[in-house]
Order: C-alpha cells, then structure tokens, then sequence
C-alpha cells in the first residue's frame, strides 16, 4: 500500500497553486449549483401558485391578458362534459406607494370551493367574501404588506386611487406567492373591468376523460382564447427562464474548464519536477497502473474539496440571493415570487461529480503520461520533454478546429444554442492543443538578437515549447474568453444605445404605471394632456399581450398612433420592408423573435385574435425588439380602437413646443391632471441612463468571471514558470558557472514570460474575436433571438492586453525567485 505521505504530500508542497485550483473548481460548481437551486425553487413556488389557483381543475381555458368576455363562462358551464366551472379575474394590481404589483384573484366564492378551496377565506366573516370593498389576503402579501384586518390597501386603477378593507386571511398552506382574494363582481366593478375574465377553471365529470373533453372545449373558443392543463403555464414559463438558466450554467462551466486547465498545469508540471521520484517508486515494485492511480488519486482529491466547497457555497448563495434580490434570474417571469431553497439530493450529487470530474480529466494526461515513463531514463536529466510530446501532435487540433467551425451552421435544439456552446468548446481546446506548433511558427519569426537573455528565452521556449504550453493553456483560455465576453457586452450595449435612441424620438415620456395591469389612461386623461399648452403632439401606445400558439407564450400587441408609411423612420427595422398593396391586410410590424419562432416574413398574411374574433394583418417589415423576448406585433392604434372599442392606453410620448423645458412640463402634468402625482414621467436620457444601470447590473455575474479568469489565467502561467524554474535548475546552475549574473537570468525568465504571454494574448484575441461573433450572431440569436452589431471596444482591449503582458512578465520574475540562489549551482552536482 503506498503510504499516505506520498498522496498528500506532493499537494501540500504547492499550497498556493493548489488553493487556487481548488478556488476555481469550487467557483464553477457554486455558480452552476447556485442558479439550479435558485430555478428549481422559483419554478417550484410557480408551480405551487398555479395548483392554489388552479385547486382540482382538469382544463383552464385562458385568452389575452387583458382577458375575454364572460359570457364565455355560461357556455362552458352547460356542456355535458363539465362538472363545474369557476371564472376568475386574474390581475397585477398596481399599489399605491409599491414597485411591485400584487396579484389579486376575483372569483364566485360558492364555485370556487368546489375546485379551488384555497382561494377560500379561512378566517374573516362569510357574508365579507360578497362586500366590494372586501380582500383577503395570504400569509405572504400580509407580510410584505405588513397588514392586519381592517387596514386600507390602496390600488392604482387607471390613475385613481381604489380603496380596499383587509377583510380575512386565505388559507395559510397555500402559496408563497404574495396573492389576494376578491369576489369576482366586485373586481369587475371596482377594478374596472366590467364583463370581462381573464381564466375559467374546468372540473370534468367523473368518466370524462381530458383528451376528450379538450377538442369539445376548444371548438366553442373564440380566437385567441385557448384551453390547456394547468401544468402547461409552468412549462411555458421554465422555457422562458431556461435560456437565462443555461446561460449562467455556461458560465460556471467556463471557470470549471478554467479550474481544470490548472489542476492539468500543476499535475504536469509536478510530475515533470518529481520524475525522479516517480521513477524511483517504479524501481521499487510500483506497477504503471499504482503510479497513474496515485497521480489521479492527487487530482481527485482537489476535485472533491473543490466540489465540496463548491456545493456548499452555492447553497449559500442561492439563500442569499433569494433573501436578498428575489428568485427572478433576470428574465422578470419570476418577479415578486417569494421562494425558498430546496435541496436536492439529485443535483447536489451532479455537481459535486462534475467538479470532481473535471479535476480528474485534469490530472488524467500527466498520470497516464508518468505510468508509461521508462524509470531508467527518467532516473536521469534530460527527459523533461518526455510528457509534452504528445502535445505536439496537430491533427487532434484541426479536427476539433474544422468541427467546431462546423457547429455553427447547425440550429438550436429546443430553442437552446447547444451547437453554439459544443463549438465554442471545440475551438478553444484545438486551439489549446495547437499551441506547440503556432507558438514554435510565431517564435520563428522573431528576428534574432544580441541580448543574450531575449536570444536565450526565444531558444528556449522555439526548442521545447511543451512546459510553456501548460500555463500558455490558461492564458489562451482566460484572454480568449474575456475577450469575446468583452466583445459581446460592447456590442450589445452600443446596439442597445443605438436602439434606446431610435425608439425614443419625443421630448417626455410618461406612463399611468411600470408594472401591474390597472394602471393606464383613459380616453378623458388622453385628451386633456393633448391639450395642454406646450404640447405640440401627443402619441399614445396601448400594450397588450395576446395569444397566438397555446403552446408558447403570450406575444405583445403595441398599438401606436403614428402611421403606416411613418413606421420604417419609427422603428429600428431589420432587412427589408414592404407596404401593403391597396386592397390588401393592414400592415403589422414584427420583432426578430417573431420571424425565429413563429418562421414569420414580410409579405406574409397573418391573423391576429381582436376582441374574440381573427383579424387579418400583412407583415411589412421585422424590427429589433430589446424589450420583450417572446415577440412583438406592432400596428396602427386607430385600427385596433376600430377593432376592438378599447380607447385606453399604457403610455404616451409628448413632442414639445420650442422653448417649453421637459421638466416643466412634466411638473404642469402632475399638477393638472386628475392623478397626475402617481404618473412616471421621464425624459428619454433618464430612460437611456436607468437602462444602461440595469443592463450593467444584469452583467455584473459576467465580469466577475472575467476577473476570475484573468487571475486564474496569470496563476496558471506564473505556476508553469515557477515549475520550470524548478525543473530547469541545472539549467541555471550551468548558466551560473558559465557567468550569467542573477539579473541576465531573472532578465531571460521575465523575457520568457513576456513571449509567452505575448503568443497567449495574440491567440487568445484571435480566438477570442471569433467566439464573440458566435455568442453575437449564434448563442445569442438562437437564445434570445436578438441580433446586434458587432462592436470591438479596441480602447478596452488594448489597455487589458498591456496590462496582462505586464503582469505575466513581473508573475515571471517572483515565479524565478528560487534561480538567483546557490540551489541551482549545486544542482548541476547531480548529473557529475
């Protein structure tokens, strides 16, 4: 049995480099483990929502947001294949003095017990339930809220205050959801929303089976109205949140591939500094088979401490942020779901595997490399190279090249990039894999000099460029990933100030409310701030979601007020567009995502549901959409009030006469309009800043890696000098007898490091460019379904390549500390 100190030992001799290959595996399985739990548990709080709203219901049957006629319910509720039928009127009710909106269920309390008891009062008078100023509240919003029975919760309908009485508490086992309880005529009533549901909830009779009953159901729906299982929303809002969720996945995968890249630079180079050791344990009777078993024994010891730290802190973080900043992941489906962690055995044991795993990938070369070592030779100087010779082969590297660059022609699967990511991976371990022979192509052409310390570090590294290749890996890695990261942030962030200037031509803007569904304009609110002085004009928007597939998500109407032949200078449009002809459909203009899901184009006819009934549209043109991911249809405001009798609106650009000032409008409209103090009025630089904060914020994950990169990228270059310098010490010893002072070697270690950095900031670039056009133009088409114009922040780049050659060429020198003493003139005692 091969003693304990052998394990252990060779670790703790390199207790800097193995905290920090213990840091990165942990850092990508904390991130990855941290956003499943945070998922897992947002999808499950939404799922639990959906079963209190929903209660024992086999079908509901949904339509717009904005909802449809009741009179639909009565229809329902007489087929011989429904048992019971409860409506519900489902809003985001915006409060007075919140950002968040609170979602508030009116429902007919007698039908509701029958198929949704939680929506039930469980505490407050029975005759409360019928009272129209009557709420009842969960345990949740009680708490957000910081109620208690007979206290006012004030909502924002239109841009008056409505006025309701905590009444009672629905049932405390319900959902965390923060969720209130109305009845369904006194919603309508208070709420304005006179005739119309937004959900009817179906409990078939005993015998009656779904998959019969949903053809029946569906054939009495009008347009835009559809019927589905309860379990359909939830799968519908996971693939929303899935491309966020693999997003960040891929960034944690990015520092495990980082984290393994340096287990493998310091079990190589270990190996390479003890194969003399190694060597001499084949002589006394160890087998190739125990050898390669204790090194991959050292790497799975980082992998498991890496994992298991890597767990547990993604735990805490997952906690932290569902304390602290909510469940949502940026996506804003789970915006105001209060969640808590759920641990599950099952991804708990696939991440601790996966960093695990990673760092035995990372040790399995070295290992196998030092199991096929002949003792007799390594017993002696001059087989350093012996590892790095199967580093040199090429055609692994082309083919991993020509594949990956085959990869992006392939589409999504399921909506996801994968194809895009595998190409990504493909050409950055090719790439890896070519270092040797583009780093002994480049050096070649480095013209010769008479410094001898510059001439020496050029031989050395064209000669044997194997060692170098093993930090030259982390920096590869780390510069090419941070440099398409870069790329892509420039980019998206230029092409989202470009669009946030074309979308906001008028001088102020305003809206009844950000979030919530009772907040807009009327028409009487409309035409006294058309008519206000100062006001040259006025184009009011009204925003809707509709159904179009019931298998994805609601897409967004916006009917505007300018017209048709206006839209090509209103709009950022993509491609061409084209007018209809006279006699044909009205025009209707798409966002990107309509053309990638729904397989849109211009010329084509398109029906859109309107009030119940199908409306026939011609697509004119595709423009870019940052707003909405699910796809956006816009057309003419005044067809659609002709359409559909909704003159009310959601938010209002105002062009200004010469001389009035944005914020003295902006204060004469709070003061003259009825409500006019819980307007949101804003100029459009307050809009551009907030929505540069915000996108800055949604990236900060994404330049926390990047720093972690670098540095493991500079550690990892600064351990393959430092174990060089240790393999290398009768190298050093020679150059001291020869005359070499300790400043010419420390001057040919830092001119190593600076070529080899140097090489390593090139390709990383070169590589880095490319993996920025395919997070551009495939990973975030195929996610998001945004394109963007590619922007290199060439001031950015510079600055961090300078600063990275410095920083390699100063880790070079502190790394060749240990070649100034008098170690290494003894050292070459060894081959006496």
């Amino acid at each position: 049995m091969i003693p304990a100190s052998l394990l252990v030992g060779p670790l703790l001799q390199n207790k800097g480099r193995l905290l920090v290959s213990v840091a990165a595996i942990a850092l990508g399985v904390a991130l990855g483990y941290a956003v499943q739990i945070i998922n897992q548990s947002a999808i499950g709080e939404f799922s639990q929502a959906l079963r209190t709203l929903s209660g024992e219901a086999d079908l509901t049957v949904r339509g717009p947001r904005a909802g449809f006629d009741d009179a639909l319910y009565a229809q329902l509720a007489r087929l011989p294949q429904v048992a019971v039928a409860s409506a519900a009127v489902e809003v985001d009710a915006k409060l007075v003095g919140q950002d968040d909106p609170l979602r508030i269920v009116g429902v007919d309390v007698f039908r509701a017990a029958q198929i949704q008891p939680a929506l039930v009062a469980q505490i407050g008078e029975l005759l409360d339930t019928l009272r129209a100023d009557a709420l009842f509240l969960n345990p949740a919003a009680r708490e957000w809220l910081g109620v208690d029975i007979g206290d006012i919760v004030t909502v924002q309908v239109g841009l008056r205050e409505v006025k309701l009485r905590v009444a009672g508490w629905l049932h405390p086992e319900g959902t965390k959801q923060r969720l209130a309880m109305m009845d369904i005529a006194a919603m309508q009533w208070r709420l304005d929303r006179p005739g119309r549901i937004t959900r009817i909830d179906l409990k078939l009779r005993p015998g009656v089976s779904v998959a019969d009953a949903l053809p029946r159901i569906q054939a009495v729906l009008p347009d835009g109205v559809v019927a589905e299982r309860p379990e359909a929303s939830v799968r519908a809002t996971a693939s929303l949140t899935r491309a966020y969720r693999v997003n960040l996945n891929v960034l944690a995968l990015v520092a495990l591939f980082t984290g393994g890249l340096l287990v493998f630079s310091t079990q190589a180079l270990s190996v390479v500094r003890r194969r003399s050791q190694l060597a001499l344990l084949r002589v006394l009777g160890v087998t190739r088979r125990g050898l390669a078993a204790l090194l991959l024994a050292e790497g799975t010891i980082v992998g498991i401490v890496g994992a298991a730290v890597g767990v547990a802190a993604g735990y805490g973080l997952a906690v932290a942020v569902l304390r602290t900043v909510g469940a949502d992941l940026g996506a804003g489906h789970f915006r105001g779901v209060v969640a808590a962690p759920t641990l599950e055995p099952l991804w708990l044991v696939c991440f601790f595997l996966l960093g695990t795993g990673v760092a035995v990938l990372g040790t399995l070369l070295p290992a196998l490399e030092a199991g096929r070592a002949a003792p007799a030779r390594a017993l002696k100087a001059g087989d350093d190279q012996q590892l790095f010779e199967r580093l040199m082969a090429a055609w692994p590297g082309v083919v991993l090249v020509l594949a990956g660059g085959a990869m992006t022609l392939l589409p999504p699967v399921r909506g996801l990039p994968l194809f895009g990511y595998l190409a990504i991976a493909l050409l950055l371990v090719g790439s890896i894999m070519l270092m040797p022979r583009v780093m002994r192509f480049l050096l070649a052409r480095v013209p010769a000099t008479r410094v001898p310390a510059l001439g020496l570090a050029r031989q050395q590294l064209a000669n044997a460029p194997g060692p170098a290749t093993t930090g030259l890996a982390a920096i590869v890695a780390a510069v090419s990933l941070t440099v398409a990261m870069a790329i892509m942030v420039a980019s998206f962030r230029v092409s989202l100030e470009d669009w946030l200037d074309h979308m906001l031509p008028a001088d102020l803007y305003l809206r009844a409310g950000a979030a919530g569904d009772t907040a807009y304009l009327s028409e009487h609110d409309q035409r006294r701030i058309t008519a206000l002085p100062g006001v040259r004009r006025a184009e009011f928007l009204r925003s809707q979601q509709i159904v179009l597939d019931a298998e994805r998500p609601r897409v967004t109407l916006l009917a505007r007020d300018w017209p048709a032949e206006q839209t090509q200078t209103r709009l950022p449009l993509r491609g061409e567009y084209r007018l209809p002809a006279e006699g044909a459909p009205p025009a209707a203009w798409v966002s990107e995502p309509m053309v990638d899901v729904y397989g849109l184009s211009v010329g084509e006819v398109i029906a859109l549901p309107l009030a119940g009934r199908s409306e026939r549209f011609t697509v004119a043109g595709v423009w870019r959409d940052y707003a909405r991911q699910t796809g956006t249809i816009a057309i003419d405001r005044a067809l659609y009030v002709r359409l559909t009798g909704d003159t009310s609106a959601t938010d209002a650009g105002l062009f200004l006469v010469p001389g009035v000032s944005a914020a003295s409008m902006a204060a004469h409209l709070r003061a003259a309009l009825p409500g006019g103090e819980r307007l949101e009025i804003a100029q459009p630089g307050e809009i551009r800043d907030l929505s540069l904060q915000i996108f800055d914020r949604s990236f900060a994950v994404t330049y926390a890696l990047e720093a972690a990169a670098i540095v493991i990228g500079l550690v990892g270059l600064s351990g393959s000098l430092a174990g060089q310098v240790l393999a290398r010490q009768r190298e050093f010893g020679m150059l001291r007898h020869i005359g070499m002072t300790r400043l010419q070697i420390a001057a040919m270690l830092g001119a190593e490091g600076a070529l080899t950095s140097a090489v390593g900031l090139l390709v990383g670039c070169a590589l880095g460019w490319l993996i920025g056009l395919i997070l551009i133009h495939v990973v975030n088409r195929q996610s998001f379904h945004w394109s963007m114009e590619l922007h290199v922040p060439w001031p950015g780049l510079l600055l961090f390549a300078a600063a990275m050659l410095l920083l390699a060429v100063l880790s070079a020198m502190v790394s060749g500390r240990h070649a100034m003493g008098p170690d290494v003139v003894r050292a070459v005692r060894e081959d006496w």
